[in-house]
């Protein structure tokens, strides 16, 4: 099978490409694979590509990108642009979107919406991020509770939105009294009230709720889609199967990234400083438990004679090496998953990964350097560790590309196995690099 996302970053790398080569490749794509494609081409060539989606489909394809992906983009439009982006945004998909939108942007959005919409959307951002009321959907099918069968089947013969197999029963006051599935009504008799057939106990949510633990709830509830409630058992809306997929989805991608300090949000092209800065923030962290290793092989310098320093500080440069290269893995290897990565954007995502590796190096290999200048007083041995971290990190970029890649290749799953093969090369790396140029300078 032909891979579309595979096929939009080879014809972009082609001459003379037009606005209508684009489209054209585009019009058969659903929107998160468009999505996808956006994110896995470098950033400057992104506008081009959005200019030619028409514009009946380009919320879609915003809601479907990755926060940090979404606001760049966004950056490159001007104020008439994202107001006609957001003239059609309703409360679900606004307040998806939301924590990755400046509020200027977000007025924009609700100025555009009916009161209805603007009512839910102020209702969604009374709960976290993570809570089930943020999450719900508003196309369920509400009735009194007095209603009779006949009424019912006319409701759920206008209503095409998926999971509309359950009728929501509310009393006067709007709270929920509980539900009733069409199959049970299917051969009821038009006169019949459809209390007569509500289920009793019917597990509901509530608003509250964690949305993994949500999706658990829909899981075991063995239906479609499940009543989420407020406080004041008031109907919020529905959490439905769609939501339980996207929630389980969110949770693994943002525990793979989370253990090497990214965030699932990050961009495969986002800016070398920005990149840098979120990656160096964790290099500093585990900087700290390497200098920590390093201290406890200094209580055996007496043994360690003429090279108790290079010994002391080996843990170092082999750890930094470590932790970039496994950064770097990670975000290879999801993009190797979703299909992001080919050929053609092999090259740009190497050169960027290096350029992320060069500029944490440097300024590591500062901190590091000065470091062990003041605790053994020698600016050689200082020299030496910092050009080895330099040496190391952009190593530890380089593995972290190609590695997965070669073994995504041969068959071999690269999230199992690659972690293994890069930390034995950074390891090697770092130590021959080191010990090398210790021997050159410092014996």
């Amino acid at each position: 099978m032909s891979n579309p996302i595979a096929e939009l970053i080879e014809l972009l790398t082609q001459e003379n490409i037009s606005n209508q080569d684009i489209n054209q490749a585009i019009s058969s794509m659903p929107p998160d694979d468009v999505a996808l494609a956006l994110e896995s081409i470098p950033v400057s060539q992104r506008r081009f590509v959005w200019d030619s989606i028409k514009q009946t489909n380009r919320l879609d394809i915003l809601v479907e990108m990755r926060g940090e992906s979404r606001l760049l983009l966004l950056k490159e439009l001007n104020d008439l642009e994202i107001a006609e982006l957001f003239s059609d945004v309703d409360a679900e998909d606004l307040l998806e979107i939301a924590d990755s939108l400046p509020d200027p942007m977000i007025e924009i959005a609700l100025q555009k919406m009916d009161a209805k919409q603007r009512e839910y959307y102020q209702q969604g951002v009374t709960y976290e991020e993570d809570e089930a009321g943020r999450w719900v959907d508003h196309e369920l099918i509400v009735a009194a509770q007095t209603i009779r069968v006949s009424e019912a089947m006319r409701l759920f013969r206008r209503v095409s939105a998926p999971y509309s197999d359950t009728l929501y029963l509310v009393n006067r006051t709007g709270r929920w009294v509980g539900c009733v599935h069409l199959r049970s009504i299917l051969n009821a008799q038009p006169h019949e009230p459809v209390s007569g057939f509500m289920e009793e106990e019917y597990p509901f949510i509530d608003a509250q709720t964690d949305v993994v633990k949500a999706a658990d709830l829909l899981e075991k509830s063995e239906v479609s889609a499940l009543p989420v409630l407020d406080s004041n058992q008031l109907l919020v809306g529905r959490f439905h199967a769609g939501h339980a997929l996207e929630a389980r989805r969110l949770e693994q991608e943002a525990a793979q990234m989370s253990n090497t300090g990214l965030d699932e949000d990050s961009d495969l092209f986002s800016p070398v400083r920005r990149s840098a800065a979120s990656r160096g923030i964790w290099l500093g962290i585990n900087l700290l438990t390497a200098f920590m290793a390093s201290a406890f092989i200094g209580l055996f310098e007496a043994t360690l004679e003429q090279v108790v320093a290079l010994a002391v500080l080996m843990p170092i440069v082999a750890s930094m090496g470590g932790i970039a290269g496994s950064q770097t893995l990670t975000l290879i290897v999801r993009g190797l998953a979703l299909g992001q990565i080919t050929r053609a954007n092999l090259g740009s995502l190497l050169k960027k990964e290096m350029q992320v590796g060069g500029l944490n190096g440097i300024v590591w290999s500062l901190c590091i350097g000065a470091a062990v200048f003041w605790w053994f007083h020698s600016p050689m041995l200082g020299f030496t560790i910092a050009m080895a971290i330099v040496i190391n990190i952009l190593m530890a970029a380089l593995s972290g590309v190609i590695i997965p890649v070669v073994l995504d290749k041969l068959k071999i799953d690269p999230a199992l196995s690659g972690s293994v093969i890069l930390t034995t090369v950074t390891d090697i790396a770092g130590y021959i690099a080191f010990l090398g140029l210790g021997t050159l300078l410092l014996l």
